[in-house]
């Protein structure tokens, strides 16, 4: 499970033994390290591209106890998201922000210890609407580069402008092999954070098959990852029915036919090469799934399962009372 340090570890590394506690009473693994850049007031102007070498001083002692934090929980990676930018033109000086970052960002890949690393992600807006610091793919691929070879690009599915073809960027990242790894949602308008598979299904299978398409030590370190917003769904069983849907929508890209596809696509046969592509698409993998999820002692249907558990409404009693003080926030 994906760890948030100001919420999940609020005290920093004196919390991780509590971490520890609970990933051996539940049986669960501490996952990406998630440092958070964007709450406190003197964020305001920025983090690590903060004009105040006091604050940016701030942001990177933060990233180095995240560092920390990852390497005595033995997480793999530090997931950096930085929510810097401004708002209006002449206000920031966006060349001197740039080196800013370069600065924080290799200190904090220069603390990193032996089998860690740095997941950069990237966003076109949202807090910052006239530039963002970390706006596209591009600018992190060469951060990433800059900081050294612990350091890979994050591909939020949400965080990209409409129509944008995110899994040939995928492929870029695949084949200059620096993609680090995924946050997985969906979107309808920007970043939206719902359902994954819940408005484009197609999308997701196009980005699983370019994956699939690449040689097999170039995709075994991709992190995946889920990062929704869920404010209407049930929590967890959105989260349950978000798994389901990756392992369906990972088994229908598996289906296509590697070597027909080639063989059409070198040929520029191209009706039948798409007839080929959306023909494992429009598969029904299910009952595959189930048999798959059943050989390894999983429940075959995780919704009914959850369902008939009871588990849901256990923890929603359990909770009522500290739900009923609870102010409901945008995340």
């Amino acid at each position: 499970m994906a760890l948030h340090v100001l919420w999940d570890l609020p005290n920093g590394t004196a919390d991780v033994p509590a971490i520890q506690t609970l990933e051996k009473k539940y049986g669960m693994k501490a996952g990406s390290i998630n440092p958070n850049l964007f709450q406190s007031a003197e964020y305001k102007y920025g983090s690590i591209a903060n004009p105040s070498a006091e604050i940016r001083g701030m942001a990177l002692k933060h990233l180095l106890e995240s560092v920390a934090i990852g390497r005595e929980l033995g997480s793999k990676d530090v997931s950096l998201w930085i929510a810097d930018g401004s708002n209006y033109p002449g206000t920031q000086s966006i060349r001197k922000r740039i080196g800013w970052m370069e600065e924080v960002l290799g200190a904090t890949h220069a603390a990193l210890g032996d089998g860690q690393r740095m997941l950069v992600e990237y966003k076109p807006f949202e807090p910052a609407f006239y530039h963002t610091d970390i706006a596209d793919w591009g600018m992190a691929l060469e951060l990433v580069r800059r900081c050294g070879p612990k350091a890979k690009v994050l591909v939020d599915t949400g965080h990209h402008a409409q129509a944008t073809n995110i899994e040939q960027i995928v492929t870029w990242l695949l084949h200059v092999k620096e993609l680090g790894g995924f946050h997985f949602n969906d979107r309808k308008y920007a970043d939206d954070d719902l359902t994954l598979g819940s408005i484009d299904p197609y999308q997701v299978f196009r980005i699983f098959h370019e994956i699939l398409s690449a040689e097999e030590k170039d995709r075994t370190d991709i992190a995946f990852m889920i990062d929704q917003s869920h404010n209407l769904k049930g929590k967890v069983e959105a989260m349950v029915q978000t798994v389901a849907t990756a392992q369906e929508l990972y088994a229908k890209a598996a289906l296509i036919d590697q070597v027909k596809l080639a063989e059409m696509q070198q040929e520029c046969r191209l009706v039948e090469a798409e007839e080929c592509f959306r023909d494992s698409f429009w598969q029904d993998v299910r009952p595959i799934v189930r048999e798959w999820r059943t050989a390894r002692g999983l429940p075959a249907e995780p919704l009914k399962a959850l369902a008939e558990s009871g588990y849901v409404e256990k923890i929603t009693r359990e909770r009522e009372s500290k739900n009923a003080r609870s102010v409901s926030t945008y995340a």
